[in-house]
């Protein structure tokens, strides 16, 4: 299968990795409390799919190229060259992203908790330990 736009892969393969990083991280943090789990883990989703534009020097005098790179990458990349220029915009966007990342982790879980709560209800129970208008049910294999 000939690849003619390497970028678009490049995303692509960026975006299922991520995913199976912010899963198994998911799955990882399994011991904390849904209210920490699920900021904590859009926080790092934020981190890893805000994007920033980015600029290379070509071999050419003058000649740049230009493209778009997630954040921490860019900051990373800056910080390494220390290039404070690059640095400052792409460390923002990547607080930003952390930043509207753990809120949508804490909205979710708001959302999660309201619907949970509406659903639960306690049927009063009689003198026998019964529930009321509910019968026993007897399991059927097959």
């Amino acid at each position: 299968m000939p690849i003619t736009e390497s970028m678009s892969l490049l995303w692509l393969s960026y975006g299922v990795l991520s995913l199976v990083v912010l899963l198994t991280g998911y799955l990882g943090l399994a011991f904390l409390p849904r209210l920490l789990r699920l900021p904590i883990t859009w926080l790092v989703a934020g981190v890893m799919w805000m994007p920033a534009r980015f600029r290379l020097p070509l071999l050419e005098e003058g000649d740049f190229y230009t493209g778009l790179a997630p954040a921490v990458v860019v900051a990373t990349v800056a910080f390494l060259e220390r290039n404070a220029e690059a640095l400052m915009p792409a460390l923002t966007l990547t607080l930003l992203g952390a930043g509207l990342g753990a809120v949508f982790g804490l909205l979710l879980w708001w959302l999660g908790r309201r619907r949970g709560g509406a659903q639960v209800r306690q049927e009063p129970e009689d003198d026998a330990g019964d529930r009321r208008g509910a019968e026993r049910r007897e399991p059927v294999i097959g």
